[in-house]
C-alpha cells in the first residue's frame, strides 16, 4: 500500500467502530444464548480489538471513488469476529450460524431494496466496466450481464472478489462460504429474486448474480455446503 492510501481507512476508524456496535449487538443475544453472558462480553470485547488491529491492513481499492469499499469495511466486522472465536477455539460453522442469525432477525426490521431503476442499473454497468481496469490488486473484477426478461433481467459475473483476497489474506478461507451464503439473506427486494448457482468461495471459476422478476429470494440454515460435507 502506497503512504498516501493507508491514512483512507484510520481516518475512518470511528465508521468501522460503529458499525462495530450495529453488528455487535445483534450477535451479542445469540452469543450469550449458547456461551453465557461472560464469554459474550469478552468476545465482544476481543473481536473489537482485533478490528481495531485490522484498519490499517485493509486493502485500499480507491477509497470513497469506488462503490466496492464499503464491502471491504462491512465485511470487516464479520472478519473480526470469525478471529476472535477462533481464537477461543470456536469453529467457522458456529461463528457463521450466529452472524447468519443475527442478519436474518436484523433484515425483519429494516426496509427492502427497492426495485432496480433505469439509472441503478446504468451505473452498475460503468461500475463493472471500471473493474476490469483491475486499477487496485485487491478490487472486485466483474462484468454486467445483460437479462433476457425470461430467466433473469439482469446479473453479475464477478472473476475476481475483493473479500475473497482479504480472507484469505488474513487466514479466513474456511469462514469465506459462510460470509458469502449471507447473500441470501441481505437479497430482499420485493418482487424480486436473486439466485446463485456458482461461488468463488467454494471453488468456482465465477460467482454469478442473478435477479429475476417474481417469486422471492430464502434460504435457510443449514448452507448448501454443509449439507453436501455432512454426506
Amino acid at each position: 500500500m502506497k503512504p498516501e492510501e493507508r491514512p483512507y481507512y484510520l481516518s475512518r476508524k470511528m465508521d468501522f467502530l460503529d458499525l462495530y456496535e450495529i453488528h455487535s449487538r445483534a450477535w451479542s443475544p445469540l452469543l450469550a444464548q449458547r456461551y453465557g453472558d461472560d464469554f459474550t462480553e469478552e468476545i465482544i470485547q476481543e473481536a473489537r480489538d482485533v478490528l481495531e488491529g485490522l484498519i490499517p491492513e485493509l486493502p485500499y481499492i480507491g477509497g470513497d471513488d469506488n462503490p466496492m469499499t464499503r464491502h471491504i469495511i462491512r465485511c470487516s466486522t464479520s472478519l473480526a469476529l470469525y478471529k476472535a472465536m477462533k481464537a477461543r477455539g470456536k469453529s467457522a460453522e458456529e461463528t457463521g450460524k450466529v452472524i447468519y442469525e443475527a442478519v436474518v432477525e436484523s433484515v425483519r426490521h429494516m426496509a427492502p431494496t427497492p426495485p432496480p431503476t433505469e439509472e441503478f442499473l446504468a451505473q452498475k454497468r460503468e461500475q463493472a466496466r471500471r473493474s476490469q481496469e483491475r486499477r487496485y490488486p485487491g478490487d472486485w473484477v466483474w462484468e454486467f450481464v445483460e437479462g433476457n426478461g425470461e430467466d433473469f433481467e439482469y446479473g453479475y459475473d464477478f472473476y475476481e472478489c475483493g473479500t475473497q483476497k482479504l480472507y484469505h489474506a488474513q487466514g479466513a478461507d474456511e469462514f469465506l462460504p459462510f460470509f458469502c451464503y449471507l447473500d441470501f439473506v441481505t437479497y430482499r427486494t420485493p418482487g424480486w429474486s436473486f439466485s446463485r448457482t456458482m461461488t468463488l468461495a467454494e471453488g468456482d471459476e465465477t460467482c454469478n448474480f442473478r435477479f429475476g422478476k417474481g417469486g422471492e429470494t430464502r434460504k435457510g440454515w443449514p448452507p448448501p455446503f454443509l449439507e453436501e460435507e455432512a454426506r
